[in-house]
């Protein structure tokens, strides 16, 4: 590849980079670590810094290599260089790791065992062929879950682990491995690669092939590393494979924004880079072009209760800016309707609707907050998701409630017919189809005519009759919210999830659509209140059409102004002017499943971390003294990471609310227990600890009252032991002592 003259001159190429920018930019032929905070321009150095290389004549545009986490940023970083040099950046190796892993195997795919044509699976391709493999080995799905077979073999892979070196300590791993090792051999077989496989044979390629790593050992001179702090384990083997001795990696990441853990990313391959690279350069990149004082000094304050940082500490020229608004909601709902009027007023005095994002900890959050935007006529968009009514296991929930109401209902049917699995082929449907076309009658009467009542536990149509039988007649008497629970667990969907590894999310969501329910039933939604001869079943209905309403037109399209409602995690990279961060209580940030998991906590700070970094100008950090969680009320103390901000950076919006009056009681405002006048004379007797109080255990030691749960007969008290983590315990048997 031939270099055209540039008009460019090195010096032009270094304009407008700051001191620490234009180190890092022009650093010799060392293996270098930069670590590059939020906003401080990480992008625009990795990009000078190939150019400089390159303007400089100290390596060929062919002789360096670029590795980034997306598609997206691989042509981001392309499109850059091509604007700074005139060069065909075609025959460059910039892309994702499994971009260039392919491209590699391309090239000696005879050394590596493979066919020249080989083709790569993708995760659904992957899970059909974990599924037929193990029919044919005659494996229980019900014991071993597709999916969950899946996760074992990717994971595996990302460990550098062929099925041979899987550790089996029992029957049940000793069969995970046995079906590693088979579908390893089909793989073979079809001449197909999973995307987990392509970096794991290229690592073994280069591992085993002295030629071809020395062949490009030497024609890399210069590896660079985008997002370095995500790299798994065999990411950053590979990385030391391809780099050798001689050559030097530019690693450019923040260990304080890792954020990605339970997709397998270690945060410690940072400090091994050091160790191994000895790195002597290790560049700061602290000043942030995007954002006021006052929103950094809180994330460094926040992140700064980390152990075992790299350490750097982002600050910014523009002044400090606004003060970070905190607001303490009586209730979700209260949150909820302050987020809106506070979008209104900042809407109506020029603040456009796209450049405010709604963040929060998890999924099932954002359904509360859709709902009052939905009320509010605000358009919004989910950023990397669907809205709380178009989820699938919403969608399939909910059609299970539509048989409930209406087992002729055949789009409905259709949905959940074989989901979860119950071995109803297509040609079994089409048939049955077929027969509701001929006897013009709906598929679920067609399905009768054939199997009368179904058999209860059976497989195919009819179990699948009986199931929905013995659903319709649970439901008989019962209020919404117990029906909704009725549908997702003995439809399946609860238990399928669960199986998932990665079904956490989806488990959340079907349980906030009990929340949906109980809310539905306490408000009037839909003057459901005023329906003559209102029954459960009338409420069903009408609690249906809400949910389809609601999952109907409000998102905005594409290109239309509207707010943007993600996850954190969905968050990163991106920017606003003004972020609000909801759910700021123990147990939902930090999520309560940290406490349990090793490093957990430091990861919901790092999380936390990235959320305050996406505000430019204006930041609002809520919570709610009480939330309504999987149908139940849970009373929860604010987040310890808003203890973690000094006050003087800090303006609370509110006084401490004092509770209404019980003449406006909903289920928001008070507890469960308070079903009845007499239960709230009561309360004191139901509830003898108060949230914070410090009490003693007999087996966990000393601890803290976090929240309650249930009602005044079988109330349970969360309570945080410290060393021990979060525990639940029944009142009524938990024998605690004040201390």
């Amino acid at each position: 590849m031939e270099i055209e003259h540039s008009p460019q001159s090195p010096s032009t190429l270094l304009a407008g980079l700051n001191n620490k920018q234009l180190e890092a930019v022009t650093l010799p032929h060392q293996s270098a670590l930069i670590l590059a905070g939020a906003g401080s321009g990480k992008t625009r150095v990795l990009t000078a810094r190939i150019a400089w290389l390159i303007q400089t004549s100290q390596v060929s545009p062919t002789g360096l290599l670029a590795v980034t986490f997306t598609n997206k940023a691989a042509k981001e970083m392309l499109t850059r260089i091509t604007a700074s040099l005139p060069i065909n950046t075609r025959g460059m190796w910039v892309g994702t790791f499994h971009g260039l892993c392919n491209r590699l195997l391309r090239a000696h795919h005879r050394e590596a065992g493979l066919p020249q044509s080989f083709q790569i699976l993708d995760i659904a391709d992957q899970l059909s062929v974990i599924k037929r493999l193990m029919k044919l080995m005659n494996v229980d799905d019900e014991k071993y879950p597709p999916k969950q077979v899946q996760n074992f073999i990717n994971g595996c892979k990302d460990e550098g682990l062929r099925a041979h070196a899987v550790e089996a300590y029992d029957a049940h791993s000793q069969k995970m491995r046995e079906i590693f090792d088979a579908y390893d051999k089909q793989c073979q077989r079809d001449g197909v690669a999973d995307f987990a496989e392509l970096l794991l044979r290229c690592y073994e390629l280069l591992e085993r092939d002295a030629n071809i790593r020395q062949h490009y050992q030497s024609r890399f001179k210069y590896i660079l590393v985008d997002e370095f702090q995500d790299t798994n384990r065999l990411q950053y083997l590979w990385l030391k494979l391809l780099a050798g001795l001689g050559n030097c990696m530019f690693a450019v990441g923040d260990d304080d924004q890792s954020i990605y853990g339970f997709r397998g990313a270690r945060v410690g391959n940072m400090r091994d880079f050091e160790k191994d690279f000895n790195v002597q350069n290790i560049v700061k990149l602290e000043e942030n072009y995007r954002s006021h004082s006052n929103i950094l000094d809180a994330a460094n304050a926040i992140i700064s209760h980390n152990h075992n940082r790299l350490g750097k500490n982002l600050w910014t020229s523009a002044g400090a800016g606004e003060p970070v608004r905190v607001y303490d909601a009586y209730n979700d709902t209260d949150e909820a309707q302050f987020i809106v009027d506070e979008i209104k007023m900042l809407h109506c005095e020029g603040t456009s609707l796209g450049e405010i994002a709604l963040l929060y900890r998890s999924n099932a959050q954002s359904r509360i907050l859709e709902h009052a935007l939905f009320s509010a006529n605000l358009p919004y968009r989910v950023y990397g998701g669907l809205r709380f009514f178009e989820r699938a296991e919403i969608k399939h929930a909910l059609a299970y409630m539509r048989l409930i109401a209406n087992a002729n209902d055949d789009t409905a049917l259709l949905r959940v017919i074989n989901f979860p699995a119950r071995g109803i082929g297509a040609r079994s449907l089409e048939q049955l189809q077929e027969a509701a076309r001929a006897q013009d009658c709906s598929i679920w009467q067609a399905a009768i005519n054939k199997v009368g009542n179904g058999k209860l536990g059976g497989k195919g149509i009819e179990g699948f009759v009986a199931l929905i039988r013995q659903m319709i007649d649970g439901a008989y008497g019962i209020s919404l919210s117990e029906l909704t629970e009725l549908a997702i667990n003995q439809s399946g969907l609860m238990a399928h999830y669960e199986n998932d590894k990665e079904g956490e999310d989806r488990i959340e969501n079907l349980k906030e659509l009990v929340t949906a329910a109980v809310s539905f039933t306490n408000q009037d939604f839909g003057n459901h209140n005023n329906v003559d001869g209102d029954t459960e079943q009338d409420l069903l209905t009408q609690f249906l059409s809400h949910a389809s309403l609601e999952a109907g037109e409000h998102q905005a399209d594409v290109g239309h102004e509207a707010l943007q409602l993600m996850t954190v995690h969905a968050s990163k990279g991106l920017e606003f002017k003004v972020v609000f961060i909801s759910g700021l209580e123990e147990g939902l940030c930090p999520h309560e499943q940290s406490l349990y998991e090793n490093a957990g906590l430091e990861e919901e700070r790092r999380l936390m971390y990235v959320a305050v970094t996406r505000a430019r100008q204006r930041l609002y950090l809520s919570h709610a003294q009480s939330r309504m969680l999987h149908g139940k009320v849970r009373y929860g103390i604010p987040s310890r990471f808003l203890d973690e901000i000094p006050e003087k950076l800090l303006k609370h919006l509110n006084s401490k609310p004092v509770s209404k009056p019980s003449y406006s009681r909903d289920y928001n405002e008070l507890p469960q227990i308070m079903n009845t006048q007499q239960q709230s004379r009561d309360q004191k007797c139901a509830m003898p600890w108060k949230i914070g109080q410090q009490v003693a255990h007999a087996k966990f030691g000393n601890g803290v009252v976090v929240s309650y749960e249930g009602n005044a007969s079988d109330m349970r008290v969360q309570v945080n032991f410290g060393r021990e983590g979060l525990k639940w315990l029944a009142m009524e048997f938990a024998k605690l002592t004040p201390i």
